[in-house]
């Protein structure tokens, strides 16, 4: 039994690494898209994208290290970026009707 969860725990180790590691590709893909976006908006979901792979990263690192306080920076990143969007959407609206 003893065995078994000590396997368990590695392959999710395991898995928590690779997931890691995918994470590069759409890492690389948004940031294309905020560099070249065509318009403003664009850059800004972007952005809101890059935050979310942030606090998939911290998740998947959590899982990885089995340290907890990666979920208080995954937490944290998560609000930052949900405030920042919202500032982000309220300056996009005020731009529209000028």
């Amino acid at each position: 039994m003893m065995e078994t969860l000590l396997q368990l725990d590695q392959f999710f180790t395991a898995a928590a690494r690779a997931l890691l590691a995918l994470l590069v590709i759409p890492l690389g893909m948004t940031l294309v898209r905020m560099i070249h976006g065509p318009t403003q908006a664009d850059r800004f979901v972007a952005l809101d994208m890059l935050t979310g792979l942030a606090v998939s990263a911290a998740a998947l690192t959590m899982a990885a290290t089995a340290r907890r306080e990666f979920l208080d920076v995954g937490m944290g990143l998560a609000v930052f970026g949900f405030m920042g969007t919202c500032a982000l959407a309220a300056f996009l609206e005020r731009r529209g009707r000028r």
